[in-house]
């Protein structure tokens, strides 16, 4: 019976990976912003167009914007909390959206593009809807049925499905990753997966 949520979140490897996933967004966003701010100190220095101190201000001011990004993505994984919702419902919708063909730089010619999005409606414990969409793949749409108890677990960005049974897939709490029921781990992460 893979039947309720699993005891297997309170596994060290998630806190892990919560660490990790932080300490990797800070030094992404450290290392963007020494790219943009050596980039615009030698615009400054070569350009004819901006000189340095004005042109390594804008440099530091949008450095400092991928920074104030991180934390705030770093924050919002800390302050989450782990809750409960339902499945309410699920839509397929046929969209276009415009896209660009790359060609010489006066002129862009315009095209659209269709897509398919998958949306799946989950309504937490507190009323507040929370939506999954997925473009072109309907794998994670046809995971969860109408009616389906889940549960988020603070830190992460996926669900726990409460009823697994029937299930010939699960995907990792941790990285999202589709994996076997049969697997005990994520082949991806390593994470233990919740069944």
């Amino acid at each position: 019976m893979r039947k309720g949520y699993s005891k297997r979140i309170n596994n060290p490897a998630f806190k892990r990976y919560q660490k990790n996933a932080n300490k990797y967004t800070m030094i992404f966003s450290l290392v963007l912003c020494s790219i943009v701010v050596v980039g615009f100190f030698i615009y400054g220095e070569i350009s004819v167009e901006m000189d340095n101190p004005q042109a390594l201000y804008i440099g530091i001011a949008i450095g400092a914007m991928f920074i104030s990004i991180a934390l705030i993505q770093i924050i919002q994984r800390l302050k989450d909390k782990t809750w409960d919702g339902v499945v309410i419902d699920k839509k397929v919708e046929d969209k276009q959206r415009k896209k660009y063909m790359k060609g010489t730089r006066l002129f862009k010619r315009k095209y659209w593009e269709e897509f398919t999005l998958y949306t799946v409606h989950i309504k937490g414990e507190d009323g507040h809807e929370h939506n999954i969409f997925v473009e072109d793949d309907n794998t994670l749409y046809d995971y969860y049925k109408i009616g389906d108890k889940v549960r988020h677990h603070k830190g992460l960005n996926t669900f726990e499905k409460y009823d697994k049974t029937g299930d010939k897939i699960i995907f990792c709490n941790a990285c999202a990753s589709m994996n076997d029921i049969k697997d005990d781990t994520c082949h991806r992460c390593g994470a233990p997966l919740l069944k």
